[in-house]
């Protein structure tokens, strides 16, 4: 509406676009400039399609309501279940509102047997408008959860590691066999790439699917360019000795001795033979670590597995470097989680104490996922817990390379 300026403030704004989940919105109706009339009112609003009305009192409040529903003047209601109130600003500290209330600057608030509500924490118990605006909300409507999913996807992309020595973290990923190393990663490959794929050997079996040492760099859609992550996967631990990856082997692959396809099993003779030709840089070694454990056999974990786990642990601690715990199948405790996963954090709190005391590891430093193991589909809570513990993973390596002098950028001649 050319002429006619929005009273709210650029922050304001802001608020109002992660409410709505829309990138714009256009002003249709201004009270102070078309009048305090619902005909008025009615006639700007009437078949927009989705809108939102906001409205400014005396006590400074800023409230309003959406819906998805174009409006009509019959005069009833229309279901909309999309539908909200919400209020932008207010002292600090769904219902019925009408605006424009016996067509005046005034607003009513009434209650039914299907909301319950505080006026006042609405809208300061102070019904007189100041002014009253209703926008058009155009765009398609994007849900909370995908603008969390995106937000995190974002922040992973314009991740750059301040050492310009170290273009990417590498991340090691480790955990006995059947816990989902490997599925973890193309979970999170899955994510960037928009669709379910599975580029690691994931798998069960009595043995680690796993045998080579692999390093996998993530890449931001097919054919975009890669992103400032690599997952450093290797056979899983097993319970007796001599079998599956072994504490050694770990040490030297944290050191950067070890290259990608390596056969696992012949490292530890392998590396003997490398650390007298070859001195890696920073960027080849390892900068955090990831423990992923089943979240359903931690309680009946194998007490020599357990002790295996472990000694890994005090093995990683000697080179200072940070580990964070992915509890996983965490879904398949609770038949809840299955059906709604957006309560995974709440769950299974008992399986991540059981952790954190077995493993001696901070329950701060342990986090709930889900791998895409039977689905066809990506879903977006699965993302955003992949892409937490992703985003949890990058800010503990950095917390690692802050160990290091700060290098200066070359200047460009």
């Amino acid at each position: 509406m050319a002429g006619v300026k929005s009273r709210l403030t650029q922050d304001e704004v802001k608020q109002l676009q992660h409410l709505l989940g829309s990138r714009q919105f256009s002003l249709l109706y201004k009270a102070s400039v078309h009048g305090y009339n619902a005909s008025i009112f009615h006639a700007k609003r009437d078949a927009q399609g989705p809108t939102v009305a906001v409205a400014y009192n005396g006590s400074g409040y800023i409230f309003g309501g959406f819906t998805c529903q174009s409006y009509v003047s019959s005069g009833g209601y229309i279901n909309d279940e999309k539908a909200f109130l919400f209020r932008l600003k207010g002292k600090e500290g769904v219902l019925t509102l009408q605006l424009l209330n016996q067509n005046a600057a005034a607003a009513a608030a009434s209650s039914n047997n299907n909301y319950t509500y505080s006026v006042a924490g609405l809208l300061g118990n102070d019904l007189g408008l100041i002014e009253c605006e209703v926008y058009r909300v155009e765009g398609k409507l994007i849900s909370k959860e995908k603008m969390e999913r995106g937000k995190i996807m974002e922040e992973i992309r314009s991740y750059k590691p301040y050492l310009n020595s170290v273009p990417q973290i590498r991340i090691l990923v480790l955990g006995p066999i059947g816990a989902g190393k490997s599925s973890f990663f193309n979970s999170v490959n899955s994510v960037f790439r928009g669709y379910v794929t599975s580029q690691a050997i994931a798998g069960s079996d009595n043995t680690s699917v796993t045998t080579q040492y692999r390093t996998y760099p993530v890449k931001d859609g097919r054919d975009g360019k890669p992103l400032p992550i690599i997952f450093c996967d290797t056979m899983g631990i097993e319970e007796k000795s001599g079998t599956g990856l072994e504490i050694d082997e770990v040490s030297n692959i944290i050191k950067g001795h070890v290259p990608d396809r390596y056969q696992v099993g012949f490292l530890q003779f392998y590396a003997v033979r490398l650390i007298s030709f070859n001195t890696p840089s920073l960027k080849d070694q390892i900068h955090c670590v990831a423990f992923v454990i089943d979240g359903c056999k931690i309680e009946i974990l194998p007490e020599k597995l357990e002790e295996k786990l472990k000694q890994l642990r005090r093995k990683v601690n000697q080179f200072g470097i940070p580990q964070l715990v992915l509890l996983t199948k965490v879904d398949e405790i609770c038949p809840t989680i299955e059906e709604d996963v957006q309560i995974i954090h709440f769950v299974p709190f008992l399986q991540m104490r059981i952790t954190a005391e077995k493993l001696g590891i901070p329950l701060a430093q342990i986090v709930p996922v889900k791998n895409y193991c039977s689905e066809l589909d990506l879903s977006c809570d699965v993302d955003i817990l992949l892409l937490s513990a992703v985003r949890q993973l990058i800010r503990l390596a950095e917390s690692y390379l802050d160990n290091f002098p700060f290098e200066k950028a070359k200047k460009e001649p």
